[in-house]
């Protein structure tokens, strides 16, 4: 029985039509957007010009730069391409994003970034000069010590959040093994930077307990930011991220913790050099009005290198007149003020429990001799004379 010529012709119509169809969705899985990223060189600045963005009315320069691509597939490729990222002039390096969207029909070249690195490079090569000249042995320690924090945050903290654990947990570890990595090899194996490093970590674990108390009592969620967003999108919601914002309370106030503990760690040990034969009271009182000198520093210095990264957002709510107290009632505020006040707790009880762990282990118990009555009596008179001119 032999078919009809109209239904055969239908078939072979439908058959056609079915290949252009899946053939269609099948390019769409073969041939996505492509993105490419290159480095590029300014030949010409083209023109430049003074313009407002579209429904602002605030002022912005564009440029029309011609572009010599410099690496990649597109090597020696001269492009023209409009810029309102920032000023460029001829000689200037780029990175240059070409998007590519076969379905859409786009061919686009645009303005990344500049191309800072020679700047970076050149900070961190001065940064290391200065550390070798005038730091000289401690100073190459203190770089070793300095890479070694690194390698610690990348490739102990960053995989063990990102894998699950307790962002609490890892940061408290990460941060003590940081502490002993860093005094020991900067400092050497001896008992005043023993004495440092545990008070240290007492420290960590007291600021730590704070840190969940204050983030939990004032439920901040650790959304404050755009990052954190972002971060939880492509982690599928696996990070808690109010414990990750207690991590970074620990591992931002390890820098001037460092520095307040082994300074009062060495000022004990440098009182009983000098006075060997003054009690534990004497030395624990003088080292202790030490780190109070210390402390004001410190204390303002990490306050205002908060305020200093906030810069821009304390400026746009100081001009918008938002009442005060909802404005540091909002999460982004909040967050830092209790990242200070807790980092603040913790810089001040580094000093008194540095100092007294310091003296039980740098000063040996004295059984069969006393000190001399008269030069105690003396010392004691010069810490409450110091104390209350203080």
């Amino acid at each position: 029985m032999k078919c009809p010529s109209k239904q055969i012709l239908s078939l072979g119509i439908l058959l056609l039509g079915s290949f252009f169809i899946f053939g269609t969705a099948h390019a769409q899985q073969l041939v996505p957007e492509q993105i490419t990223t290159m480095k590029a060189e300014v030949i010409k600045v083209v023109s430049q010009k003074r313009d407002d963005v579209a429904g602002t009315g605030v002022p912005e320069t564009v440029q029309m730069l011609d572009l010599k691509i410099l690496d990649g597939a597109e090597q020696g490729k001269v492009v023209t391409v409009e810029n309102d990222y920032t000023i460029f002039n001829a000689g200037d390096t780029l990175y240059l994003t070409h998007d590519v969207d076969t379905l859409e029909g786009m061919d686009m070249y645009s303005v990344a970034d500049a191309y800072r690195l020679p700047w970076l490079y050149g900070l961190v090569g001065l940064f290391i000069i200065c550390v070798l000249i005038f730091g000289g042995k401690q100073g190459f320690r203190g770089l070793i010590a300095l890479t070694l924090s690194f390698v610690a945050i990348a490739y102990l903290l960053f995989p063990g959040i990102l894998r699950g654990f307790s962002p609490i947990l890892m940061s408290i570890g990460v941060a003590s093994l940081m502490i002993i990595l860093g005094s020991y090899i900067t400092h050497g194996f001896n008992k005043v930077t023993s004495s440092a490093v545990i008070g240290m970590v007492v420290t960590i674990i007291f600021t730590g307990l704070l840190a969940y108390i204050s983030i939990h009592g004032a439920k901040l969620t650790g959304f404050a930011s755009e990052e954190s967003i972002y971060l939880n999108m492509h982690t599928n919601g696996s990070i808690n991220f109010a414990g990750l914002l207690l991590g970074g309370i620990i591992i931002g106030l390890l820098g001037v913790l460092y520095d307040a503990a082994i300074g009062q760690a060495v000022a004990v040990d440098e009182l009983h050099q000098v006075g060997p034969h003054l009690p534990r009271s004497i030395i624990f009182k003088r080292a202790l009005r030490i780190g109070r000198e210390h402390i004001g520093a410190l204390v303002n210095i990490l306050a205002i290198a908060y305020v200093g990264a906030s810069l821009p957002l304390l400026l746009l709510f100081y001009q918008s007149g938002a009442d005060f107290s909802l404005t540091i009632n909002r999460e982004i505020f909040a967050t830092e003020i209790i990242r200070t006040m807790v980092g603040s707790v913790g810089l001040i009880l580094a000093v008194p429990i540095t100092t007294l762990i310091a003296v039980f282990l740098l000063m040996k118990k004295r059984v069969h001799t006393r000190a001399d009555p008269t030069i105690v009596a003396g010392e004691l008179k010069k810490v409450e004379e110091l104390e209350h001119h203080h």
